[in-house]
């Protein structure tokens, strides 16, 4: 698992896709999204402007991601 460090508030989940260099681009952050790749804590989720907030954990393609407040 790897931890990723946010300064902010939350970050969306196509930004933190491609903050994470998990996706190389927007429109693939957008398109894994949409074709149901990605779970934030456990579940399935295809809104790529859903907010992320430190304590959530978000899996895709084998790697799994905890958000923590830096």
């Amino acid at each position: 698992m790897e931890v990723i460090k946010i300064e902010t508030e939350f970050i969306k989940l196509d930004s933190l896709l491609k903050f994470a260099a998990l996706v190389g681009t927007g429109g693939e952050a957008k398109y894994v999204i949409a074709e149901g790749l990605v779970e934030v804590n456990g579940e399935t989720c295809t809104m790529r402007g859903r907010k992320i907030r430190p304590g959530d954990r978000v899996s895709f393609g084998g790697n799994e991601l905890e958000i923590v407040q830096a």
